[in-house]
């Protein structure tokens, strides 16, 4: 997961560090001195030592003092909680000595250009736009990503970082503003809280015989009740949905987080969202809305309890359809799926967890090449998991599938069509394998339901084509083009590609010079028009000129039509929406 699946792989120049970070920690420090305890200081980079080679940046200081205030423990908690602290503090300095990391849960790989996290920021309005934004754009784009607030204290993988959303509302004719805002997770709360990250990264922390420790001192901190699990841990650092009135972010470890766009152009969260007591699973990164019903159809994968998997459908209005416990011999990392007229379309790739293998000093991520890959075909109304047909699909790894849709063969076979981008090797993204080897080709999978048999094509080679996104009015329908980034050289997205599935052509946006970017989000010009009529956009850095902008350009050409410029740097990060006017109006404010 650029961006995206490779949401933070690009090598860029060292960063600079926040000169004013240091000022607004210690003015931070001292309010919440005053107004609490004497004897409390909350440090928010505790562990700057911790890290052997070059520092990665100081961390942003985001919270008003009101909102920073050292946690309300007991004496026996207090004691505890120093005790944990002091254990955990003298195991990683003595972890430093020894541990190696890969490129891939290097810290200072992973944050390193424009990896490096960035402060919050207010709404800046009247924005420099160069070009004219078309008129047909109006609303909000959002776009999530990782930006961790702490100092990584030991590994950091790019999934790890806590969710900021960044947002470019565009009001009237070439008129923009931008923000930026963490997402107020229950994890990001309490760390700001306690003044020290406390919470295990996910994937950069939870490996081998040091991650076992680190869950273990964090199950201790949990029991004591110095941090409180039940209110969430997750980043919500990946995915962003609007529905139903809510914009949604969303990280595969938690329920989603409900974030309030504001007349001016603000965001607010509003807290963990449930779906009003009927959820209490987490999501995967993507869940989809049928276009025609309004319906939400996701997955959430456990890692720990059975069903490792399991299938969910809302009705427009948010209320629970379907709960579908899905029987899978171990845990499957499932970040994405597709969605057909009738189907959703789920894969069960070689891509799983065992927990076990941290006993053994390795990560639980494992890639079992042994293991066929298949996809699950299931009817969107089922009522029991007898209903869905896995049909194999071998050595086929998709982190992100962008459609499908169902049509007959010359013999009348059901044929399930489904696009997607094939990446290899398969666990390239966690191992930190060489750039040069990584392939992530764009395919088409045809599963026939009839004779349960699959093929694939790949339909661009040579070019590495990552996420993106169709005519989300046209998602489970057929659809001629694709919008993808092109990660060439990989990991750095060096333009947009415009891919006809009935060719194979591609039609380039090259960002040119030391310009990267990120997935592009398309943006229909109206409901009645054709598939290409529309909008493509991304956030692009300029790496030797140290700017920041928003590229908009006419789908149909490819042609750049507007630019914003940003005033302040824009990290690179993960998956977006854009939400429209009348969407806004209609915003759920609970």
């Amino acid at each position: 997961m650029s961006l995206l699946v490779s949401h933070h792989l690009f090598t860029t120049t060292p960063p600079k560090i926040h000169d004013q970070f240091l000022s607004l920690k210690q003015k931070h420090t001292k309010k919440v001195q005053s107004a609490t305890s004497p004897t409390c200081k909350i440090q928010l980079n505790p562990f700057k030592e911790i890290l052997p080679r070059k520092q990665p940046p100081a961390q942003p200081s985001i919270f008003p003092p009101d909102y920073i205030s050292p946690p309300e423990m007991n004496p026996l908690q207090k004691l505890i909680a120093s005790s944990l602290d002091m254990l955990e503090e003298s195991i990683l300095r003595k972890a430093k000595e020894t541990q190696k990391f890969n490129r891939m849960n290097d810290p200072a790989i992973q944050l390193e250009g424009n990896h490096a996290p960035v402060q919050e920021s207010p709404v800046r309005h009247d924005l420099q736009v160069v070009g004219t934004i078309p008129k047909s754009v109006q609303g909000v784009y959002l776009r999530n990503g990782g930006n961790p607030l702490f100092t990584p204290i030991s590994g950091h993988h790019f999934f790890d970082g806590d969710g900021m959303i960044h947002a470019i509302n565009f009001v009237g004719e070439d008129r923009a503003s931008y923000c930026c805002r963490f997402t107020r997770t229950n994890r990001l709360v309490r760390e700001v809280e306690m003044g020290k990250p406390v919470f295990p990264k996910p994937i950069g922390e939870l490996s081998g015989h040091l991650g076992l420790t680190r869950l273990a001192i964090f199950v201790a901190r949990a029991l004591a009740g110095v941090v409180n699990i039940i209110r969430g841990s997750g980043l919500a650092n990946a995915g962003l949905i609007y529905f139903n009135g809510r914009l949604l972010a969303i990280s595969e470890d938690d329920l989603p987080y409900h974030v309030q766009i504001t007349k001016d152009g603000d965001l607010e969260t509003i807290g963990r969202f449930n779906f009003n007591g009927q959820l209490k699973d987490a999501l995967i990164a993507h869940p989809k809305v049928d276009p025609i019903t309004k319906d939400l159809y996701s997955l959430s994968y456990n890692v720990l309890l059975k069903p490792h998997l399991k299938f969910f459908k809302f009705d427009k209005w948010g209320n629970k359809l379907s709960e579908l416990p899905i029987s899978l011999k171990e845990p499957t990392m499932i970040h994405d799926f597709a969605m057909s007229e009738n189907y959703v379309i789920i894969p069960d790739h070689q891509v799983v967890f065992k927990l076990c293998e941290m006993m053994w000093d390795k990560s639980p991520v494992v890639y079992k090449p042994n293991k066929v890959s298949r996809f699950g075909v299931l009817p969107k109304d089922a009522t029991h998991e007898s209903m869905i047909q896995w049909i194999d699909v071998p050595d086929c790894f998709c982190f992100h599938m962008w459609n499908a849709w169902e049509e007959y063969n010359e013999h009348g076979d059901k044929i399930i069509v489904v696009i997607n981008s094939c990446m290899t090797p398969v666990d390239s993204i966690f191992s930190g394998g060489a750039d040069e080897s990584l392939k992530s080709q764009i395919s088409e999978i045809r599963l026939n339901l009839k004779t349960g048999i699959s093929t694939r094509r790949v339909i661009v080679s040579g070019m590495n084509l990552e996420a993106g996104m169709v005519n989300k009015q046209l998602l489970g329908q057929r659809t001629r083009y694709v919008y993808l980034a092109i990660a060439d050289p990989w990991p750095k997205v060096s333009g947009i590609g415009k891919v006809d599935l009935d060719t194979g052509h591609v039609t380039k946006y090259l960002f040119g010079g030391q310009r990267f970017g990120g997935e592009p989000c398309f943006v229909p010009a109206n409901e009645e028009d054709g598939e290409e009529e529309g909008f493509v956009m991304s956030f692009v850095r300029d790496e030797e000129n140290e700017t920041s902008e928003l590229v908009v350009l006419k789908a149909s050409s490819m042609e750049q039509v507007a630019l914003v410029k940003l005033p302040t740097r824009v990290p690179y990060g993960f998956h977006g929406t854009f939400v429209s006017p009348e969407e806004l109006e209609k915003q759920a404010f609970n």
